[in-house]
């Protein structure tokens, strides 16, 4: 899945964008406020985590705008601001959590995993589609009671359809929360993906739909 990460500290954005990807995320990152509320505006993401400190428009601004556009993805903020009404002001401009620097990058992926599982409807970090189990916060996959080996990519298209089942799911829009900028949604390299899951699987839970995409589900 796609996450945007706008932060200005180098140091900081580095450690957290390493964080995030090792985490099966694709990390959309900018450190200028302008940049990163144009990307919010037009790219297919599942969460956004905002320094309310940046360049060029602050985090504040970028949340508002956002909203008002109806982009309604969840937001984490970031800041060195502790006092309540300033946090008070973040919830208002429409952000769903909040972060005071500094901070534990485990708990940062704790709180966004929340926000995004909770975005989709599921109230649990465990997502169930039949046999097959995410635990969400442990970023593993269970087949049937028995850990299922994934490599990074297959964990993220795995991830995605877990977080959004029983839904046909573009091959444009899945590649967009698998691969950096740039993906050609015409390329087989989706489809061999697709299928070595499959394999791995061993049954039929994901489903093609021609011309439309695909879909996981324990039912036919």
């Amino acid at each position: 899945m796609r996450i945007l990460l706008a932060e200005d500290d180098a140091l900081l954005a580095s450690r957290l964008q390493t964080l995030l990807e090792e985490a099966g995320y694709v990390v959309l990152h900018s450190a200028e406020g302008r940049a990163a509320e144009a990307l919010g505006q037009i790219e297919d993401i599942a969460a956004a985590v905002v320094d309310l400190g940046l360049p060029g428009l602050d985090g504040l601004s970028i949340i508002e705008r956002w909203r008002q556009a109806g982009r309604d993805f969840p937001v984490l903020v970031l800041t060195a601001r502790a006092r309540w009404h300033d946090k008070l002001a973040g919830f208002d401009a429409g952000a769903d959590d909040y972060l005071t620097k500094p901070f534990q990058p485990e708990e940062l992926l704790l709180r966004l995993r929340a926000l995004i599982r909770r975005s989709a409807g599921h109230a649990s970090p465990r997502l169930q589609c039949g046999p097959l189990l995410l635990d969400v916060n442990a970023g593993r996959v269970e087949l049937d009671g028995e850990l299922l080996h994934l490599s990074p990519q297959e964990y993220r298209i795995l991830s995605y359809f877990m977080h959004h089942p029983n839904i046909v799911i573009s091959r444009a829009r899945l590649g967009e929360h698998v691969y950096e900028a740039g993906f050609d949604p015409d390329s087989n390299t989706l489809d061999v993906l697709i299928g070595r899951i499959r394999r791995k699987l061993g049954s039929d839970l994901i489903h093609t739909h021609r011309g439309q995409g695909f879909r996981l589900s324990a039912q036919p």
